[in-house]
């Protein structure tokens, strides 16, 4: 603390009541003995950490305090994607932390600049890592990414293998390799990672180069945003002229019409300039209900990809990945527990480490077996598996030999109708969706045609064994969850 924060009244009764209260040494004079900062900022990390178990890294060793005093927090961050995650998700718990631990009203900022001239001469970022402003958003955009999807990061196994090669391959060879790059697989497997990864490490290659990555659902929404504002060519020169776009959960172009010609569009320019591609969806390209057959088309033009469940062995290796990003030091033991508990994606693994380190800092105890088994008690059924419209439409499609494409179809004859229907009523109880919802998926039929197709099967069901016993054979097939 400087000469001049000495002589500041406030600035001396702030420190005073820091003092007192973090347990520092105060002067018999009633002056302050200068706190140690760093052992404040120490006390406020753990809290931190302990009121938001769920945000948690390792890297968090790394943050460094750079200003605090009066009523505010400055930390120094390693990189703009740390910043860019602790803002998104960390700066209500470090402000609750910094004021429990100070009993003032402390405002909290992250920052990357002034972490940088700590030490210039020894903390030389990689070219491209630690600025990820790109020229894409009317060149000053920022390209947000997690700080944890990265290639490093990204646990490969059979179920992933070629996923994240083919990843890895557009990476270092945009526009060059596999164009477009289409990833598809049910949700929580890991397609947002490799895109995430993919921009981490082209923009590490590449320090000019404009990629504009987003989910369908904002590309959506910043077309509509376009055509109110009267500003479509701001859209078009936007997206049409990057070196690469990313957009995830593509799925979500159907049933949108002007949509899907504006993507059209923006695919051609892309690709005839022989930009990078990439997309993500929960099905593959044929199977997006109600998407046109010339982006289906498209989309099959580069290399599809499928991202499947992890076996047991990669979900170990998953868990010993993600305590190790949260600082966790958990035994070979613990993880084949939680891998053996969880089979259905890597959110619900991530969500059983936060319910063991949670009660690990709650009360003070070793993370051991016993207390993973308390934890996980009454949290995770095993056997649960996330069934999706699409896994019902696959089962079906299969069974009775016929076409998604049919199935979506005007026809009506029985050969048709029969399984659509089976489609709904097995959709209706097997799923959370609505019955509009059903409808988009098989051809865009409203919600009285659904109810319509699942009053006939359930009375099919009461009346007919032979529909009793497929239904439940459809089922079985549909609600199976893979083994360990």
């Amino acid at each position: 603390m400087g000469a001049g924060q000495k002589g500041n009244p406030l600035t001396r009764m702030f420190w005073w009541a820091v003092a007192f209260r973090v347990g520092h040494r105060i002067t018999k004079d009633g002056g302050v003995a200068t706190p140690e900062v760093e052992d404040i900022f120490a006390d406020i990390l753990e809290r931190a950490k302990a009121l938001d178990p769920a945000n948690t890294r390792k890297w968090f060793e790394k943050l460094t305090v750079l200003h605090l005093d009066g009523g505010s927090l400055a930390i120094g961050c390693p990189d703009e994607a740390t910043v860019q995650f602790l803002q998104d998700n960390c700066r209500a718990g470090f402000t609750r932390a910094a004021q429990q631990i100070t009993g003032h009203l402390i405002a909290v900022d992250f920052s990357v600049g002034a972490y940088e001239k700590l030490d210039s001469s020894s903390r030389r970022p990689r070219a491209g890592l630690s600025d990820p402003v790109l020229q894409g958003e009317g060149k000053t955009g920022t390209l947000k990414l997690h700080p944890d999807y990265t290639f490093e990061n990204f646990v490969v196994g059979p179920s992933n293998r070629l996923a994240n090669a083919s990843c890895i391959a557009v990476s270092q060879s945009p526009g060059n390799t596999y164009n477009p790059l289409f990833l598809y697989g049910s949700s929580g497997l890991g397609k947002t990672h490799l895109l995430h990864a993919v921009c981490f490490e082209a923009q590490r290659r590449f320090d000019n180069a404009v990629i504009q990555f987003l989910s369908c659902e904002d590309f959506v929404n910043r077309f509509i945003r376009a055509i109110e504002e009267g500003n479509l060519s701001g859209f078009q020169s936007q997206f049409r002229t990057a070196d690469a776009i990313v957009i995830d959960d593509v799925q979500f172009l159907r049933e949108r019409e002007h949509s899907q010609e504006e993507f059209f569009h923006t695919f051609n320019a892309l690709y005839n300039n022989g930009k990078q591609i990439i997309l993500s969806a929960d099905s593959p390209p044929g199977k997006i209900p109600s998407l046109e057959e010339r982006l289906i088309s498209r989309f099959n033009w580069g290399l599809v990809t499928r991202i499947d469940p992890p076996s047991y062995e990669t979900r170990v290796a998953i868990v010993q990945k993600k305590a190790h990003l949260r600082g966790l030091d958990i035994s070979d033991e613990i993880a084949g527990y939680i891998a053996r508990k969880v089979h259905a994606n890597i959110r619900e693994l991530e969500g059983a480490l936060t319910a063991i380190y949670a009660v690990a800092i709650t009360t003070g105890q070793t993370i051991d077996l016993e207390l993973a088994q308390t934890a996980l008690e009454g949290q995770i059924e095993p056997t649960t598996r996330h069934i999706s419209i699409t896994d019902i439409i696959e089962v079906v499609t299969k069974y009775f030999d016929v076409r998604l494409a049919d199935l979506q179809s005007k026809r009506r004859s029985q050969s048709i109708t029969e399984p659509r229907q089976i489609c709904m009523y097995l959709a209706r109880n097997l799923t959370k969706h609505s019955l509009e919802e059903i409808g988009g998926h098989l051809g865009g039929r409203d919600h009285t045609t659904v109810m319509h197709g699942c009053n006939k099967i359930n009375l099919a069901k009461d009346t007919d064994p032979k529909i009793s016993a497929l239904l439940n054979n459809l089922t079985k097939q549909i609600t199976q969850t893979p083994q360990a």
